[in-house]
């Protein structure tokens, strides 16, 4: 074989081995070019394996998205996210917050992965860091258009980045909780949107009233969305089937979720300029 065949053929092999895959679905009204990313990266011993999303069929650099799942952890469900994001055009990346590529397959497991992550916000900041120091490495980033949404769990972590001076553009709560760091008008400077299920047992009427006095004494730029009839949970298509599973209050709510994604998008479009 000889020298450039041999090249030729190594960068062929390395491309497969990061896990890329072009057959995903047509959206754009280009091919797209779906580019599915296993990025793994150490932090303090723990190695983190986030997954990322690009559609290569957009030529420009383009905004990120940082996704922070439910306390699940990284399952099948926050990557099609990513995907979804990746479709509309930007690049996504679904974080691996815990380490690991742990995923919780019962409450007992969920909850003590994500309770370092409640107690200690600074720890929880910076696995999120990284994270985004890793996203940065790509060509198609933006690196100066970025933010975050994050579900349940994840909700209130990018909730609390964005309390804690975190440089986003903005950031989407779905389903999460509203208690976490106070606010600081030194320190936010993201916009927010939270889309809240009215039926929501985790979080209480008196954490909503809290959440928004909090922000209007800082004047923060906040959206509060509330959906009619929406438990916790109520954006992931499997909440239903894991509510029954491990009587949890939590259920699907197509409307919600369909409503929510579409006000999230409206919400990109005004930050990202």
């Amino acid at each position: 074989m000889n020298i450039r065949l041999l090249f030729v053929t190594l960068a062929f092999l390395i491309s497969t081995n990061c896990n890329n895959h072009n057959n995903l679905g047509k959206q754009h009204p280009t091919a797209n070019q779906m580019k599915e990313i296993n990025c793994s990266y150490t932090i303090e011993h723990t190695n983190h394996r986030s997954f990322i999303a690009v559609d290569t069929s957009f030529r420009e650099k383009r905004p990120v998205v940082m996704i922070v799942p439910e306390w699940w952890g990284l399952n099948n469900y926050v990557k099609s996210r990513a995907i979804q994001l990746a479709k509309l055009g930007y690049v996504a990346m679904a974080v691996d917050l815990y380490g690991e590529g742990k995923i919780a397959t019962n409450v007992e497991e969920a909850n003590q992965y994500s309770t370092p992550f409640y107690q200690n916000s600074v720890f929880a900041k910076q696995r999120f860091d990284a994270a985004i120091a890793e996203i940065k490495k790509l060509t198609e980033a933006d690196t100066n258009q970025i933010a975050a949404i994050g579900y349940c769990f994840g909700g209130s972590m990018v909730l609390n980045f964005a309390k804690m001076g975190e440089d986003l553009k903005g950031v989407v709560s779905f389903h999460g909780g509203l208690k976490g760091v106070e606010a600081n008008k030194e320190l936010l400077k993201a916009k927010i949107l939270v889309c809240h299920g009215e039926e929501d047992k985790f979080v209480s009427a008196a954490d909503v009233t809290a959440f928004k006095r909090e922000m209007d004494s800082i004047h923060a730029f906040y959206i509060f969305k509330t959906y009619k009839g929406a438990t916790h949970a109520f954006s992931n298509p499997d909440a239903t089937e894991w509510g029954k599973k491990f009587n949890l209050p939590i259920a699907y709510n197509a409307a919600g979720d369909s409503s929510s994604w579409s006000e999230m998008k409206k919400f990109f479009t005004n930050i990202f300029k």
